[in-house]
C-alpha cells in the first residue's frame, strides 16, 4: 500500500512538473528520448536560483575558492589517467524474449528478467559509460573523443593555471557548475538518473597531513547548506558514511535525501587523497605538485571533493516541497477544496513574490509596483481570471508571497501580503515592502 501511495505522489509531481512548466521531457514531439529532459520556464527560473546560491555559498563567500568553467570535450588522456576509459563501467545483461537490457546491480535476480520473468539471458558483460564522439572532419579513432563524465577532472588539469592566475597558495578549492554525460543502461526515476545532466563541484587542494580536519570541514558546510538554506529537515535527509572505500579515497559519505521511490544520493563529500593529481602527472608527464616555499618542500596536494547534481537537487526541492491541502470552503465550513503547493524555499522559490491587482482597472498601478519589486525580487504579474484562481496558480509554482494591489491601495499606500504555507494575510505599507520581504526570504 505504502510503495503504490509513493508511485502515486511521483506520477503527481512529474505532471505537476510538465503542467506548471518546470520539467519536460526531451524532443517530446518525436516520442521522447530516453533519459534527457528540458526545463521549462519555471524550471529554468529555479535551477539559475539553485546555481546561484550554491556559487555564492561555495564561491563568492570564500577567499579560498576560486571558480572554473571548463569544456565539456577534454583531451582523451584525460579520461586514461582517470581510469574511466578501463574502469568506468556497469555490467549489463540482455533478456532474449522480451529484449529488454537490465543492470545487474539493480536487478533483484540476476537470473530473471524482472521486465517479463524470463530467465533466457545473455551472459553479463561491461558496459562503458562514457559518451563517445569525435573531433574533427573524419570519423576514426584517431579523432575520437568524450563527452565528459564528471566535471571534476577538467579542475585537477587545471590547478596550476589556477593557483597562478589567482595567486592561490594551499589550502584552496575551484569549484565548477557543468553539464556531464554518462550512458547510462537505463535511465529512471524521473530526473534522478539521466544520460545528461548537471554538476556543481568543488575540488579542495590541501595538504596530507591536514586532509581529515578539511573532509570534517566540508561535510559540516554541506550539511548547514541542506538545512539552512534548502530547508532538510533530518526526516527528509541523511548521511551514509561509506564503509567500502574507492581504492584511492580515505574516507566519503552521501548525503541522501528521501524521495517517493526510496533514499537516493544527492551529493558525496570524498577524501580522495593525492591519486588524482598523481595520475595526471603520470599520464601528462608535467610536474603537477605544489612548491611550499614557506616550508621549502614539493607538496602532491590531497583532495577533498564535495559533489552534488543540479538536477537531483531541483527534484529533492519538488518532492519536499509537494503538499496537498484542504481550505475551508464557504458550504457549511466542509474542508472540501483541496490545495495543491509547492512550499519551497523563498531562496529559490522560480517565483518569490506574485503582484495581483484585484481589478484590472487597478493594472496600471499595479504594474508600477511590479516594475520597482522586480528589480529585486524574481517576480510575476498576473491579472488573469478571479483573485482565488490566481491565488490557486501561484501556489503551485511555488510562490511564497502574493501580493494584492486593491481598490485602497491607492488611498493608504498599502497592500495585503498573502502568505503561502499558512493562507495568512497582512496589510504592509508600500514603502516598507522591500524589506519586509526581503527579511522573509533571508537575504
Amino acid at each position: 500500500m505504502a510503495e503504490n501511495k509513493n508511485t502515486q505522489l511521483m506520477e503527481k509531481i512529474v505532471s505537476l512538473a510538465k503542467r506548471r512548466g518546470f520539467i519536460f521531457q526531451s524532443s517530446e514531439i518525436y516520442g521522447g528520448i530516453n533519459g534527457f529532459w528540458d526545463y521549462g520556464p519555471y524550471g529554468a527560473r529555479m535551477k539559475r536560483a539553485v546555481e546561484q546560491l550554491w556559487w555564492r555559498e561555495m564561491v563568492e563567500t570564500r577567499d579560498n575558492v576560486e571558480g572554473l568553467d571548463s569544456t565539456i570535450i577534454c583531451h582523451p588522456k584525460v579520461w586514461k589517467a582517470s581510469g574511466h576509459l578501463d574502469q568506468f563501467s556497469d555490467e549489463m545483461c540482455d533478456c532474449r524474449e522480451c529484449k529488454a537490457r537490465h543492470r545487474v546491480d539493480q536487478m533483484e535476480n540476476p537470473e530473471v528478467c524482472p521486465n517479463c520473468g524470463s530467465k533466457d539471458l545473455t551472459e553479463p558483460r561491461e558496459f562503458n559509460l562514457m559518451m563517445k564522439t569525435f573531433v574533427g572532419p573524419v570519423f576514426d579513432e584517431d579523432h575520437a573523443a568524450y563527452l565528459r563524465a564528471e566535471t571534476c577532472q577538467p579542475i585537477f588539469v587545471d590547478f596550476h593555471n589556477v593557483r597562478v592566475a589567482a595567486r592561490q597558495k594551499l589550502p584552496f578549492g575551484i569549484a565548477q557548475i557543468g553539464k556531464a554525460f554518462r550512458n547510462e543502461i537505463n535511465p529512471r526515476n524521473f530526473t534522478f538518473r539521466s544520460r545528461e545532466f548537471t554538476q556543481m563541484e568543488m575540488e579542495f587542494f590541501c595538504d596530507e597531513a591536514e586532509g581529515m580536519e578539511w573532509y570534517e570541514y566540508w561535510k559540516g558546510q554541506r550539511i548547514k547548506y541542506y538545512r539552512e538554506k534548502l530547508g532538510f529537515t533530518d526526516d527528509f535527509m541523511k548521511i551514509h558514511d561509506h564503509e567500502k572505500l574507492a581504492h584511492y579515497a580515505k574516507a566519503a559519505l552521501d548525503i541522501e535525501v528521501k524521495f517517493p521511490f526510496g533514499w537516493g544520493e544527492l551529493e558525496g563529500v570524498h577524501h580522495r587523497g593525492t591519486w588524482d593529481m598523481s595520475r595526471h602527472q603520470e599520464f601528462s608527464g608535467q610536474d603537477m605538485q605544489y612548491m611550499d616555499h614557506d616550508n621549502k618542500r614539493k607538496v602532491m596536494p590531497t583532495v577533498i571533493e564535495t559533489s552534488v547534481g543540479l538536477d537531483r537537487t531541483i527534484l529533492a526541492l519538488l518532492c519536499n516541497a509537494y503538499d496537498e491541502d484542504t481550505a475551508e470552503t464557504q458550504k457549511e465550513g466542509k474542508a472540501t477544496d483541496v490545495r495543491t503547493v509547492l512550499r519551497f524555499p523563498a531562496l529559490v522559490a522560480p517565483v518569490q513574490i506574485a503582484v495581483l491587482p484585484l481589478s484590472k482597472k487597478l493594472s496600471e498601478s499595479a504594474k508600477e509596483l511590479y516594475n520597482d519589486l522586480n528589480r529585486h525580487f524574481r517576480s510575476e504579474f498576473d491579472v488573469t481570471g478571479s483573485i482565488g484562481k490566481r491565488y490557486r496558480r501561484q501556489d503551485e509554482i511555488g510562490t511564497p508571497f502574493c501580493i494584492t494591489y486593491d481598490f485602497e491601495s491607492a488611498e493608504d499606500n498599502s497592500v495585503t501580503v498573502r502568505h503561502r504555507d499558512s493562507m495568512q494575510q497582512e496589510r504592509v505599507n508600500v514603502t516598507q515592502l522591500r524589506s519586509y520581504i526581503e527579511e522573509r526570504i533571508g537575504y
